[in-house]
């Protein structure tokens, strides 16, 4: 498993979501752009159509990474899904504003077809499928046949999948989920997220064979890869000239 470094650093945006984003010279947006380009230049050798994006444990900003990634990808006129994996405490529709009564656990489970998606109207080149409603068994519904036969059919059908997933330490689902996926990137907060809680995780990725892009570090301050051991697993930040910290979501 390649040990990636962090691509990117989150930095304090205004206001949530699509508001002072699109087409923004801000800090975070430029930020976004360098993940952007970096995984561009990770997939040069290898085909990287399906990301996973995680975390070791809850609160680290996950799935705001999902958002702006996919936004930022999409404004480059590639066809961008977002794959709400996250059937235990998803946000994602929180997120884009849009309804979550059925979606991916429909999806699998055979009770709706592939109508359920959302096309964004302030990003035409970007989609969502929500989880739909919570299953009781989300680890097997992402490791059945059905979820495997979607992936496959998203990959024929866009340019990038950007999947969202609970974090690696409280549930098995992550790691489950690696195996659908091309990368993945571990997000982590700066000055929050414990050094071995990110060695745990990356050892539960190693054992899956999963394929490590890198590491993101939300809410990041200057000189933040001191609190990283930057020689063991890699991390580092990429800062705006003027980094604040940024708020962490889910």
């Amino acid at each position: 498993m390649q040990k990636g470094p962090a691509m990117a650093v989150p930095t304090k945006t205004d206001s949530h979501g699509y508001g002072g984003y699109k087409g923004s010279r801000s800090p975070v947006a430029e930020a976004f752009r360098v993940l952007r380009t970096n995984l561009q230049f990770a997939a040069v050798d290898k085909d990287l159509k399906v990301i996973l994006v995680t975390s070791p444990s809850p609160n680290e900003g996950k799935s705001t990474i999902v958002e702006y990634l996919a936004q930022t990808i999409s404004q480059t006129g590639k066809k961008v899904m977002v794959l709400d994996g996250d059937l235990i405490s998803p946000t994602l529709h929180l997120y884009f504003g849009i309804p979550n009564q059925r979606g991916l656990s429909n999806l699998i489970v055979g009770d709706a077809d592939f109508t359920v998606f959302t096309r964004l109207k302030e990003y035409p080149n970007l989609s969502v499928i929500t989880t739909g409603p919570i299953p009781p068994n989300s680890s097997e519904l992402l490791g059945s046949a059905r979820m495997k036969h979607l992936m496959d059919r998203l990959r024929e059908e866009y340019d990038v999948v950007i999947m969202d997933s609970p974090p690696i330490l409280p549930a098995t689902d992550a790691v489950v989920a690696s195996s659908l996926a091309d990368g993945v990137i571990l997000v982590v907060q700066a000055g929050r997220t414990r050094s071995g809680e990110v060695h745990h995780a990356q050892e539960m990725l190693e054992a899956a064979h999963a394929n490590l892009l890198g590491v993101v570090l939300n809410r990041a301050r200057r000189g933040v890869n001191d609190y990283y051991d930057t020689r063991t697993y890699g991390a580092y930040s990429t800062e705006p000239a003027k980094p604040e910290e940024a708020p962490a979501q889910s």
